[in-house]
């Protein structure tokens, strides 16, 4: 996708830092937060049961349980290595994929990372409760997006870092080459090759 207007790379740019910001505060409120250490071992175990709402299930659902992946994100939340690894990489995962989506370094990485986490976040949970509209899938959604144009090279550091590297870096990592208009009557041709 070639985004050549600069009002749209300034919209695409002030998009990136938003989400980055939200990310970074998610992941910084668990690293350094107040309320003592943090674990997803309470979401894990008791907040996955999922939820539906109309048109999925009409009346009150009582204590039942939608989400038919309930019973592995529960028993990961008994088992101490699994939690070890979760504790660590989401509010971690948080910073890092804030950081680079501020910085529009790394975009594609970060993006990628911030898509694959919300949708984990999605699946585990399975909150229908007004119907597909959803937090995580909109964030998993709007990360593949800034991914996809690549974001990062517009008033982002991927510009200038990824002409330092090799084009496959570039294109998987960064935020690949960045597209211009060529003279009108031609096609586009990318600005860096």
């Amino acid at each position: 996708m070639q985004v050549v207007d600069r009002r749209h790379q300034l919209g695409v740019a002030v998009l990136r830092v938003a989400v980055g910001i939200i990310f970074l505060w998610a992941g910084l409120e668990k690293v350094i937060g107040g309320g003592g250490e943090w674990s997803a071992a309470g979401f894990l175990g008791f907040g996955t049961g999922g939820s539906l709402g109309w048109p999925f299930f009409i009346g009150d659902p009582g204590d039942q349980i939608f989400n038919p992946t309930q019973s592995f994100w529960a028993s990961m939340a008994e088992n101490e290595a699994a939690m070890s690894a979760i504790n660590l990489l989401v509010p971690w995962g948080q910073v890092g994929i804030g950081v680079s989506l501020i910085l529009g370094l790394l975009t594609r990485f970060g993006a990628a990372m911030g898509t694959l986490m919300m949708l984990f976040f999605f699946v585990a949970a399975w909150d229908f409760e007004f119907g597909i509209v959803n937090q995580h899938l909109t964030y998993a959604l709007v990360t593949f997006f800034l991914g996809y144009i690549g974001s990062g090279n517009f008033y982002g550091l991927d510009f200038f870092a990824g002409q330092r590297v090799g084009p496959t870096a570039r294109r998987w990592l960064f935020s690949g080459d960045l597209y211009r208009p060529a003279e009108q009557g031609s096609a586009q041709t990318p600005a860096m090759a």
